[in-house]
């Protein structure tokens, strides 16, 4: 949630914690739809719920190409079935947490995102920071501007990740010293 501050500019405020979405998730989610404790990744406008999916059971014969379409088929099945109450759902924890949310499903090594929400970020750039956005554009690497910046967001994600895992442990290490407050 954001709010303008006394100084005139956009302050977060504090959002509901995610601790027990996946608990509550699961919990509310009809019995059978799923195999298990849902994967829910977070920030501060989405959660992207993964429903774990039960594996088909494949020939002995089957190809790695049988297997990805068969988990692709159960997913597909699982994405119609369950739109309905999805949406029910959603609703319910975008009042709970604050978020929107976003699903997906995964079974056997097959992942797939149904829906993501797209998330306008401004941001001022310098001459040096927009020519390499437009030096992917001109290339053909990516569309537009906004394409590029994100190709360019993925790419630091690939080769950071280590990096950014850490630092996100990091930050969760000073926001429970924050919930704690100063010993009185």
């Amino acid at each position: 949630m954001a709010a303008i501050d006394d100084t005139g500019s956009w302050q977060y405020g504090p959002l509901p914690s995610t601790d027990d979405a996946p608990a509550w998730i699961y919990g509310i989610v009809p019995d059978g739809w799923i195999a298990g404790m849902p994967e829910v990744t977070v920030d501060r406008d989405e959660m992207i719920i993964i429903c774990p999916l039960p594996t088909p059971d494949h020939p002995a014969d089957a190809t790695e190409s049988d297997r990805a379409a068969t988990e692709e088929g159960r997913i597909s099945r699982f994405r119609e079935a369950t739109r309905d109450m999805r949406v029910q759902i959603a609703q319910q924890l975008q009042y709970r947490y604050h978020r929107q949310a976003s699903w997906g499903a995964r079974c056997g090594s097959t992942t797939m995102v149904f829906t993501h929400q797209s998330m306008p970020v401004t941001t001022r750039l310098r001459q040096p920071e927009r020519l390499v956005l437009d030096t992917l554009v001109g290339s053909g690497v990516a569309a537009s501007r906004q394409d590029a910046l994100a190709w360019c967001v993925r790419l630091v994600e690939q080769h950071a990740e280590d990096w950014l895992k850490e630092l996100r442990e990091a930050m969760l290490s000073v926001d429970e010293l924050r919930r704690r407050g100063p010993a009185v």
